[in-house]
This record gives structure tokens, sequence and C-alpha cells, in this order.
């Protein structure tokens, strides 16, 4: 089974472009959050009456990503995941007024049965900014933005209270306010901690 690395953080601090510039040194699988294709990201965007099937979707999406994943030899790089969905977005959806109670314990349930289903990610590489780079980041991409600048707080709360139940040596954190998003000053820091290069990260 390979390795999974996963990179969270809030809206627009450059998750997937670290995901992409650190495949983009070795021999890497990949997961990506697919905003464009996904069925209810648009229509939640327009109508947050569909937060409960875009969340399932999501789930969903990410439980069958990492299956295919840990099933490639090469070590999984997900920008996200299955538990930023759960634990970062859809407590903020909740919060925010977009899941009703019943419908968040829904979400809660069926994150629960597929993460006992799927093993922990191996390294979870947490990126943080500050307030004004994220404005500027999000402000900058051409896509569905579901959670705004203004859920930024909230949702880095929420993340950090997951991330503090986690074993410390698991966790990988950077502070990119002042990184470039070529990434080329920590792209070291991360390969020195899953074994210098892809294929030293082989079982």
């Amino acid at each position: 089974m390979s390795k999974l690395i996963t990179f969270v953080g809030v809206s627009g601090v450059g998750k997937t472009t670290l995901a992409r510039a650190l495949a983009a040194t070795g021999d890497f699988a990949t997961g990506f959050e697919q905003h464009d294709t996904r069925p209810f990201q648009h229509l939640f965007d327009e109508d947050k009456r569909y937060a409960l099937p875009n969340q399932i979707d999501y789930f969903l999406l990410r439980a069958e990503q990492e299956r295919l994943l840990r099933a490639d030899p090469r070590p999984a790089l997900v920008d996200g995941g299955l538990d930023v969905d759960f634990h970062g977005f859809a407590r903020l959806f909740h919060t925010r007024g977009y899941l009703n109670d019943a419908e968040f314990e829904l979400c809660k349930r069926l994150y629960e049965q597929l993460r006992l289903a799927l093993p922990m990610p191996e390294l979870v590489v947490y990126l943080i900014a500050s307030e004004e780079v994220v404005q500027q980041r999000l402000a900058s991409r051409d896509r569905v933005n579901i959670a705004t600048a203004e859920d930024a707080g909230l949702l880095k709360k929420y993340l950090d209270e997951w991330l503090e139940v986690l074993p410390e040596e698991i966790v990988l954190k950077f502070d990119v306010s002042n990184v470039d998003l070529n990434y080329l000053q920590i792209l070291p820091a991360i390969l020195d901690k899953i074994g210098g290069n892809s294929s030293e990260y082989d079982n």
C-alpha cells in the first residue's frame, strides 16, 4: 500500500499549487479537488440548499481517490481531502446555516464510516498565510469559491482543532505568506520529511 500525503489549509492558501509543485519533483500519484467537474459545486454556489449533496459528493470522491491512490505503488499527493471536507468545510457550512443539524450529523456519520474503512494519511502538510495573502489569492482564482475570505478565520479554527488531535509527527506546518508560489523554499523540507525523493518513499 502506498503512502498518502495531504495538503490542508483554508481556501486560497495554495494547497493545489504546492501539491502540483511537489508532484513535478518526482514520480507521484495525485488526486485533486476537481472543482469544475463536480455535479453540485456550481449549484451550491448559486443555491445553498445544495450543500448536502455537494458534501456527500465530495466525501465519496475523496474516498474513491484515496482507495485508488493507495493501490498505486507511487506515493500519493492530495489537495485538501476527505478530512478537510468534513473537519473544515462541513463544520463551516453547518455554522453558516447551509447544513442543518440533521444534515450535519449525516455528514458526520458518512465521514466516520469512510475514514474507518481507509487509513489516515501518513503526512499532513498544513499551510497557513496572512489574511491579506488569502484574500489576494482567492480574488485571483478563476473558479468557484464556496468558502470566501470572510470564512478563512473560522475555517482555520476548525482545521486547528482537528490537527491538534493528530500525532505531532505526521503534521508539517508552513507559513506561506511570504513564499513564492513555486514553493522552492519549502519543497526540500517536505521531500526530506518523506524520505528525500519519491523513490525513497516506497515501501
